[in-house]
């Protein structure tokens, strides 16, 4: 077994709000590169260049490894200013980045095997079980295709959900198996409505051969036993896996909500009625449906601090976090994606017809948060049936929390 990398904890390493300064300032120029990464299909090189420098992906990053263990929420509020410029930007910027805290959960030696040479080395993933899975001595042997690898292109390795084989009777043995670049090949069936910018590609993957330590078993999540505490032991790595991951895709949504206000709201300063020269600002229904969709969009602002709030308290003091809080905050998480998208359609639709013109970034809004809120993990029906259950006295059903 290799040695386990000596802590190398940058410098200088940045402030929360200097990390959230530096998004703001990017914003504008992600806005003027969200055509050409749509018309890419995936991230622009020099975006995810442009993250690298700024610090984004190291934000939850191990700092034994070069990262800077700040909290999930630092990361979230990074997430949303960067969605108000670019969705698809934005989206494989927090996915990328949430994997480099991932890694951190598990046995200390996949970080070593990661980032033991170069500390920038990321991941994509997909998690849905669509692979087949064998037990072989010391590990496992995958194959198959996964579908919807956001940022795949920019990725080193790849984590993938499969079912472990499993005595009979037993419940299911979920898991991610991690893979590296060489182990798989990407295929190009990103053709789509929305989210075009992520690239989120098929991985295909022959007979590869994943050790053990490379594998993140998601009942040690769910009972809160991730191996990887004792050696990273910074509070972020005690937060519920299938929280945080739930989230990392929630605020992205939320922060194309907030886009799409300031776009509105600074088009229909200038805007005046086509047909009668009205001001628009002075319509009863642009009033109405900004008045609406900003109190959504606070509200569900509001929500999402005081869930993490309420988190951090059982974080800081390092105790279980009831399992009725994380059926809540999975709820949450699926109804943000929902009330963003409802939010979004409120200020398209009164935006008229300049609205579905491709120039304006309301409609690139519209389309993905409409493919953003159809993520599995994102499915607010579902979630309504286990949360509405738990509330009722019926037994959790969701093993990804």
């Amino acid at each position: 077994m290799n040695k386990i990398a000596t802590p190398t904890i940058p410098s200088a390493a940045p402030s929360a709000a200097a990390l959230l300064q530096r998004a703001r300032a990017m914003v504008p120029v992600l806005a003027a590169r969200a055509q050409a990464t749509e018309d890419a299909r995936s991230v622009l090189p020099e975006t995810i260049a442009d993250f690298e420098a700024a610090g984004f992906f190291r934000i939850l990053q191990p700092a034994q490894y070069g990262g800077y263990e700040m909290t999930p929420m630092e990361m979230f509020d990074v997430a949303m200013e960067l969605a108000k410029g670019c969705p698809s930007s934005a989206w494989c910027m927090c996915l990328l980045a949430i994997h480099n805290w991932e890694i951190g959960l598990l046995d200390p030696q996949a970080a070593q095997d990661i980032w033991g040479r170069d500390h920038t080395v990321r991941l994509s993933s997909s998690y849905a079980p669509f692979g087949t899975v064998e037990r072989v001595e010391g590990g496992f042997r995958i194959s198959g295709r996964w579908p919807f690898s956001s940022g795949c292109d920019h990725g080193d390795w790849a984590i993938l959900g499969g079912r472990a084989p499993s005595e009979p009777g037993t419940p299911p043995d979920m898991r991610a198996f991690i893979v590296p670049r060489r182990d798989y090949v990407i295929d190009d069936t990103w053709h789509v409505l929305g989210l075009r910018g992520t690239g989120s590609k098929d991985v295909v993957v022959e007979g590869a051969f994943v050790p053990e330590h490379l594998t993140h078993k998601f009942a040690d999540s769910y009972f809160g036993m991730d191996p990887g505490r004792a050696t990273f032991t910074a509070p972020t790595y005690r937060y519920p896996f299938g929280i945080v991951f739930a989230y990392t895709l929630a605020v992205v949504t939320l922060g194309m909500a907030e886009g799409a206000r300031e776009v509105f709201l600074e088009q229909m300063q200038t805007r005046l009625g086509a047909y009668d020269g009205a001001k628009a600002s002075e319509d009863p229904l642009v009033r109405q449906r900004v008045a609406l969709a900003d109190t959504m969009i606070r509200s569900q602002r509001a929500l999402l601090a005081a869930n993490f709030a309420d988190l951090a308290r059982y974080v800081a003091a390092d105790e279980p976090i009831p399992l009725d809080l994380r059926v809540r905050c999975k709820w949450d998480a699926q109804q943000m994606s929902r009330v963003a998208m409802e939010a979004i359609e409120l200020l398209f639709k009164a935006s008229g017809g300049r609205g579905i013109r491709q120039e304006n970034p309301l409609q690139r809004f519209f389309r993905d948060v409409q493919a953003a809120s159809n993520h599995a993990y994102l499915n607010a029906d579902k979630g309504a049936l286990n949360a509405g259950g738990v509330l009722l006295g019926a037994a959790n059903g969701d093993f990804a929390l």
